[in-house]
């Protein structure tokens, strides 16, 4: 053999006697987040302006750029007694216990025995009593057992040994499956984010569904109002003589008609009370929110750029960090290729009697180390691997598609504030002609020009046109919550936990290192 062979030979072998000597190789891929599919700019940016007040923006949660302090009540008991939000919470605390766990492996496992034995001499057929717990073979030194021929006394033995094993992570397929938990339990960290931002924007979108309700009420009392101030017009003319009774009983009909709707309005507030008193966790027996209108404004939070949505949306986040989770898989089947290399150390006292068992001659010992690796295996690892391999592909696509998903929430949220605003300034133009039309007619009916059909034409045409109108400004804060919701409602990735804090929490404290909550 050439000098040139050896040589190269001794540099092929000096990665693996690294390894070997300090236990710092870690094989398979190491993660690289892939690009995705982000846009420069929003699409329905264009032409869209942030409604007042814009300064409210980031001044606190979420919640408090519309300024209600019922609102903000309530949303502060998501977080606290949210029964969805707390099976997420015990989530996370089990997904950060598994990455001790896991982390548990990279560290030897001391063991400590203790036995007594009772029983004949040697060549002797007595009874015996014994209270022995397994221990590793090992050959005893010194005193303890007599030696004679023929029967000897009973004899009692004692001894007490300790026992160190340990596997180095030669290869890193501990550290790996470290890395996968620190991932997972991120992961778990923002699914947690999402379902209290998710409870949060469900209340939120209940919360003015029952708001719109109490509008819808004001509004009924005031038509109740007018039906009846022109039904006591009619049912006076028609007293004098100056009209007809059927314009009294249309008048009248007109009026019950708006008391029976009045009272139809309670049954879906009730609902959407309930609902909100759940999502707080209460009964619905211990929760009553006081009459409100809706707001007059519909404020929104900047949308900023696509790119950003990276950071702001938990959802995104615990897509790829999932994608780290799989990829550390794929180390962890890469390293079943390599042998599993174990140390054992043992080391004790055995003898008799109890007094002289710590001595030197009752002193024993045992060093050890094995390595073991599988031949063949029918192409099990290498199956393993492509699996894992596939997983983190699947991963991969998952994170873009939630990218994509997310971009097109935004999209759709900033063209819905676009289009809404339109429709309710086109609305309000409506209601302000409808209005003054029910005006001029009920004039021209009191002066006896016009019959009380088209009175009454015209008062249906606005009630209709002022419930559109309420309709549509409930949409607008619909979409405006689902906008902020979209844009992750301040959230970041900065507030998950770190990977350090992860994998230095000592299973002892009652209470895992707990991520940033939103908005809180």
């Amino acid at each position: 053999m050439t000098l040139t062979a050896m040589a190269s030979m001794r540099a092929g072998r000096l990665p693996l006697l690294l390894c070997l000597t300090l236990s710092a190789c870690m094989v398979g891929p190491d993660y690289h987040r892939p690009d995705a599919p982000v846009p420069v700019t929003y699409k329905e940016l264009q032409g869209w302006t942030i409604a007042e007040p814009q300064d409210a923006t980031d001044r606190g949660p979420w919640w408090s750029i519309y300024r209600d302090p019922e609102l903000d009540r309530l949303e502060r008991q998501v977080n606290v007694s949210n029964q969805t939000v707390k099976e997420f919470e015990a989530e996370y605390r089990n997904a950060v216990a598994l990455v001790q766990e896991a982390r548990a492996g990279l560290f030897p496992t001391v063991g400590l025995t203790t036995s007594v034995t009772h029983g004949p001499g040697f060549g002797g057929g007595g009874r015996s009593s014994s209270n022995v717990s397994t221990a590793s073979t090992a050959t005893t030194t010194g005193g303890g057992g007599g030696s004679g021929g023929g029967g000897g006394a009973p004899v009692t033995q004692y001894s007490i040994e300790g026992s160190i094993d340990w596997t180095p992570d030669v290869w890193g397929r501990i550290r790996r499956q470290v890395e996968s938990q620190v991932a997972a339990a991120q992961v778990s960290a923002a699914d947690l984010a999402n379902a209290q931002l998710s409870a949060q924007m469900t209340l939120a979108v209940d919360y003015f569904d029952l708001r719109a309700e109490d509008s819808l009420t004001d509004l009924l009392r005031r038509t109740v109002a007018a039906f009846d101030a022109t039904w006591r017009i009619t049912h006076n003319q028609y007293l004098a003589g100056t009209s007809s009774l059927a314009d009294d009983v249309e008048a009248r009909a007109q009026l019950e008609g708006a008391r029976a709707q009045l009272v139809g309005v309670g049954v879906q507030r009730a609902l959407f009370e309930h609902a909100i008193a759940v999502l707080t966790g209460h009964p619905p027996a211990e929760l009553t929110i006081p009459f409100g209108l809706m707001p007059g404004a519909v404020p929104a939070l900047p949308p900023g750029l696509p790119a950003t949505l990276l950071q702001r949306r938990p959802d995104i986040a615990a897509a790829e960090r999932q994608m780290q989770q799989e990829n550390a898989l794929i180390g962890v089947q890469v390293a079943a290729f390599y042998p599993d290399i174990s140390l054992s150390t043992l080391g004790g006292f055995v003898g008799s009697p109890l007094s002289q068992l710590f001595t030197a001659a009752n002193r024993i010992w045992s060093l050890g180390a094995s390595a073991s690796e599988t031949i063949f295996e029918g192409g099990e690892r290498s199956a393993a691997v492509a699996a894992a391999r596939a997983t983190y592909d699947q991963s991969v696509a998952n994170y873009r598609q939630t990218v994509l998903s997310a971009l097109q929430q935004v999209e759709d949220e900033l063209a819905s504030l676009r289009i809404l605003a339109q429709q309710a300034a086109a609305e309000q133009v409506a209601v302000d002609a409808t209005q003054r039309a029910v005006d001029v007619l009920l004039n021209q009916y009191r002066a006896g020009t016009v019959a009380y059909t088209a009175v009454v034409t015209e008062q249906t045409a606005l009630l209709s046109d002022q419930q559109t109108a309420l309709s549509i400004q409930q949409s607008r804060l619909t979409a405006s919550v689902d906008l902020i919701t979209a844009l992750g409602g301040g959230w970041t990735t900065g507030a998950l936990p770190n990977r350090n804090s992860l994998q230095t929490w000592d299973p002892s404290v009652a209470h895992p290192p707990a991520p940033t909550t939103v908005s809180q």
